[in-house]
Parts: structure tokens; C-alpha cells; sequence
């Protein structure tokens, strides 16, 4: 995390400079890790310049900072934090001696700052205050159940000019008519009993399913590309597809299975699709009694 990243979340955490005066007495020689738990939380962990920090206020900062996806729980990544907070604090302190903070321009930013991370914590406040009923949850699973379908399936690839696939080494670049020639070859093959994994490991040009016999494994709607998804999830189970044309080349497809996930498996997934579009709802009606106003004149219509 770059030093302004920091600085905007040291200061909601409350981090802010105390004086000598202020602070709680030193601490006594550092002991060892092993004995780190067993301090006192008002014992001061760091200090920069006249500046204490206490145990308890770094933990609070490592707490926030774990809420915003940054966790530091190993000593070493504890350490690290440290060194770049006390790295931020002593240029800041010498911007204080330098009276930087009273300057207009600076303190207008410093309130931006502090508005902008106000309101990014209001935003996931409002998502976690979300209460999704049984019947919420129920009513979404019902009306989207095959959004929860997952195929299981294999392919065999014949890339054309122009795929980003890459091409073999001494292979010819085939033209799309090419390509469909041979993958309309290759799946008379497997019509007529050619195994499927025996030829995918040696014809299709997707290196990383032809190793495994042309397994793509499970995946659900929407993690493919569209030709591919719609054929992969209204092919009969067992049955070879027709070639399937992507932007990737031609696909020889046979799905293995085709499951869908129960209510309850599908419940944590349906929580993260709607509690955000309600804190968003929840976040316009602040919005409404909180009204905008532009001035056409500055901004123009």
C-alpha cells in the first residue's frame, strides 16, 4: 500500500499524533515474539519521533486494515506495516513543523480524503446491514435456476487464422474453411467410436485441455464464451456436438454431466448477487434526501 493509501486510513483509525505529554510511559526493551501477546494494550509498540502508538491502537489499525482486504497477521507483515506507518508519520510530522496542514490547498484534500473514505465505509455498512428473508433468497433461485446449472465437459479444438490460441510448432495456419473441414472429420471419427480424450490428446490445439483428454471440468453459465456456453448447456449429456464456432477456433463438444446447484448450495452465491444491488437502493434514497444541485451556468447542461 503506497503512503496516501495509508495516510487516509491511518487518520479514520483514529491513529492520530500524541504528544509526549500525552502518551502512556515507554515500554519497557522490546521482548521476545513469543511474548508480544502478553503486553498490555496501552504499551507503546512504536514510536516516531514524539508520536506513541500503543498496542491497542496498532491492532485497531491492522483490524481496519484486514476489513479493507490488506490482513497482516504474520510477524513479518505486522513489521511491515509498522515501518511504512512510521515511514508516513515522520514526513507528515515534519509537514506539521512546516505548517503544510494550515495550507488551504492541503486541507481541502485532507477533508476529500476523509469524505471519500467515510463514505466507502457507509457503502459496505449498508451491504452488510442487508437482511435477506428465506423467502428473498428462495424467490431469486427460482426465478434465475438456470444461472445455477454447472456442465461438466470436454472439447477438442481446431484453431483458425486469426485465433489467439497459439499455433504448433511446423503447423499450418489453417483458414477458417480449413479448420471446419477437419473438425467435421474429426467428429466423424468419434461418431463412429474414436475415443475422445485419445484424440483430444493429439488433434485439438487447446494445450491445456488436450493434456487431460480434452476435460474443461465443471463450470457454470457464463464462464464460457457465448457459442460454447449455450451449446455446452442444451447438448444431451453424452451426445458429440456439431462444430461450435468462437473467436478461438472450432469445437468439438461432449458434455459428461449436467447438475444444478440445490437451494441451499446456491444460497451464498444468491446473498453476494443481491445484498449489493439493495445497499444500493439503500445508498439512492440517501442520495434523494441528500439532494445534488449543479450550477448549469458553471457546469453546463
Amino acid at each position: 500500500m503506497r503512503l496516501f493509501q495509508f495516510a487516509s486510513l491511518f487518520a479514520i483509525c483514529g491513529l492520530t499524533v500524541a504528544s509526549a505529554q500525552q502518551a502512556p510511559p515507554a515500554a519497557a526493551p522490546p521482548k521476545p515474539a513469543l511474548e508480544a501477546a502478553s503486553l498490555a494494550p496501552d504499551a507503546v509498540v512504536l514510536t516516531i519521533g514524539d508520536q506513541k502508538v500503543t498496542r491497542a491502537q496498532f491492532e485497531s489499525l491492522l483490524a481496519a486494515l484486514a476489513q479493507n482486504g490488506r490482513p497482516a497477521t504474520t510477524p513479518a507483515a505486522k513489521r511491515q506495516v509498522a515501518e511504512q506507518f512510521g515511514e508516513m508519520e515522520a514526513l507528515a510530522q515534519e509537514a506539521r513543523k512546516r505548517k503544510m496542514d494550515q495550507d488551504p490547498a492541503v486541507k481541502e484534500m485532507m477533508m476529500v480524503q476523509s469524505d471519500n473514505y467515510l463514505a466507502r465505509s457507509l457503502a459496505e455498512r449498508l451491504t452488510d446491514e442487508v437482511k435477506l428473508s428465506e423467502t428473498d433468497v428462495a424467490a431469486y433461485y427460482n426465478a434465475h435456476k438456470d444461472e445455477f446449472e454447472e456442465a461438466q465437459a470436454s472439447h477438442i479444438l481446431i484453431r483458425y487464422k486469426g485465433s489467439p490460441v497459439p499455433l504448433k510448432p511446423n503447423q499450418k495456419d489453417l483458414t477458417q474453411e480449413e479448420a471446419l473441414t477437419k473438425a467435421q472429420d474429426i467428429r466423424k471419427q468419434l461418431v463412429a467410436g474414436a475415443d475422445f480424450a485419445t484424440l483430444a490428446k493429439t488433434v485439438s490445439d487447446d494445450p491445456g485441455s488436450a493434456a487431460k483428454g480434452g476435460s474443461l471440468g465443471k463450470f457454470s453459465h457464463g464462464q464460457m464464451v457465448g457459442p460454447f456456453d449455450q451449446a455446452a448447456f442444451s447438448l444431451p449429456v453424452g451426445q458429440i456436438s456439431e462444430p461450435v464456432k468462437t473467436q478461438f477456433g472450432y469445437h468439438i463438444i461432449k458434455v459428461d454431466s449436467r447438475t444444478s446447484k440445490t437451494l441451499d448450495e446456491a444460497k451464498p452465491e444468491i446473498e453476494k448477487r443481491i445484498k449489493p444491488k439493495m445497499a444500493q437502493e439503500a445508498a439512492e434514497k440517501i442520495k434523494l434526501q441528500n439532494p445534488v444541485t449543479l450550477n448549469d451556468s458553471y457546469f453546463g447542461k
